[in-house]
C-alpha cells in the first residue's frame, strides 16, 4: 500500500469515527480540517524523503559512471605503457562500473517517476485541504439552517389542534358554559326569591310606563293635527285615569262613526 493509500484509509477511518459520535458539527470539521493537515505534513516528509532516495540514486549512479571513465582512462594509460595485461584489467573494472550505472540509471529513472507522481498527490491534497478550509463555513451555514428547519418542524408538530389549540377551545368552552350557569343562577335568584308582589308591581309599573309614553304621543298628534281632538268626556274619562289603550280604542271608534 503506497504513502497516499495509507493516508487516505486514515483520515477516511478518522472521518467516520468523528461523524459517527458528532454532537458538534463545527468542532467536527475544524477537527477534520486539523487532522488534514497533520496528515499533509507526514505526507510531505514521506516525499521528501523518497526525493532524497532518488538523489541518492542519481548520485550513486553518476559515481559508477565516473568511476567507468577513470578506469578507461587507466585502461589508456596502460597501453600506452605497453601494458597490455594491466589495460585488460582497467577495461574489466570499467565494464563492471558501466554495468552497475546502468542499473541504477534505470532503478533512478523508475523512482523519479514515481516520485513526480508523489508530488502531484501531494499538491492534490494540498489543494483537496483549503477548498475543505473555503466550504467549511457553507457546510455550518448548511448545518445552521438545517437545526433551524427542524426545530420549526418540532415546533410546529408540538402546536396541533390536540394539544395547545385543543386545551384553549376546552378553556374556552368551560369560560363560556360557566357565564351561562352564572347567568341561569341569577334568574332563579330573580324568579323565586325575594317579595313576589312588590316585583308584580313593578311589571304593572313598567306596562304603565309604557301607556303613558303612548298617551303623550296620541296628544301630540292631536296636537299636530294629525287626529281630531278628543271629546271633553274622553278627555275627563282619560284623566280620571283610562289605560291608553282604552282611550286609543274610543278615538277609533269616534273616527269610524264621522267616516
Amino acid at each position: 500500500m503506497g504513502i497516499f493509500d495509507r493516508l487516505a484509509s486514515l483520515m477516511k477511518s478518522n472521518i467516520n469515527d468523528m461523524i459517527s459520535s458528532a454532537e458538534n458539527p463545527e468542532k467536527m470539521l475544524n477537527q477534520i480540517i486539523v487532522d488534514m493537515r497533520d496528515q499533509l505534513i507526514k505526507a510531505k516528509q514521506q516525499v521528501a524523503a523518497a526525493i532524497a532516495d532518488e538523489k541518492r540514486l542519481r548520485d550513486q549512479a553518476d559515481g559508477e559512471l565516473k568511476q567507468a571513465q577513470d578506469w578507461e582512462q587507466k585502461a589508456m594509460l596502460a597501453i600506452g605503457q605497453n601494458r597490455d595485461d594491466l589495460a585488460k584489467q582497467a577495461l574489466v573494472r570499467q565494464s563492471e562500473h558501466l554495468t552497475h550505472y546502468q542499473q541504477l540509471e534505470q532503478t533512478w529513472q523508475s523512482h523519479q517517476a514515481e516520485t513526480e507522481k508523489l508530488k502531484t498527490a501531494l499538491h492534490d491534497l494540498n489543494d483537496k485541504i483549503e477548498e475543505a478550509k473555503r466550504k467549511k463555513n457553507l457546510l455550518l451555514a448548511r448545518q445552521r439552517r438545517a437545526q433551524a428547519q427542524k426545530r420549526i418542524h418540532e415546533t410546529m408538530s408540538g402546536l396541533s389542534e390536540k394539544s395547545a389549540f385543543e386545551a384553549f377551545a376546552r378553556m374556552e368552552e368551560k369560560i363560556e358554559q360557566n357565564e351561562r350557569m352564572l347567568k341561569a343562577s341569577t334568574e332563579i335568584d330573580q324568579e323565586f326569591t325575594g317579595d313576589r308582589l312588590q316585583q308584580d308591581f313593578k311589571q304593572l309599573e313598567k306596562v304603565a310606563g309604557g301607556a303613558s309614553a303612548e298617551s303623550q304621543l296620541l296628544a301630540l298628534k292631536q296636537k299636530m293635527g294629525m287626529l281630531p281632538a278628543a271629546p271633553a268626556a274622553e278627555k275627563k274619562q282619560l284623566g280620571a285615569g283610562k289605560s291608553a289603550q282604552e282611550v286609543i280604542a274610543e278615538i277609533e271608534d269616534a273616527l269610524d262613526e264621522k267616516a
